[in-house]
């Protein structure tokens, strides 16, 4: 069984249709959170984590 969260960022009204992930030593798994019994994506977790940096480094440059 996977322990899947919610970004910290979700609130309150339109911050509950986001993504959810649950994490692995060797995965990350990737699911909507309005259909969580629908097909999930699942990463390696060194692809998953460089895909975030690449994500927050693009926030800080804008």
């Amino acid at each position: 069984m996977r322990n899947w969260r919610k970004s910290s960022y979700s609130g309150d009204g339109d911050g509950d249709n986001c993504v959810e992930i649950a994490t692995t030593p060797t995965h990350t798994a990737v699911r909507d959170s309005k259909t969580p019994t629908r097909a999930t994506l699942t990463f390696p977790t060194p692809s998953f984590t460089a895909f975030i940096g690449a994500l927050k480094r693009s926030r800080r440059s804008v």
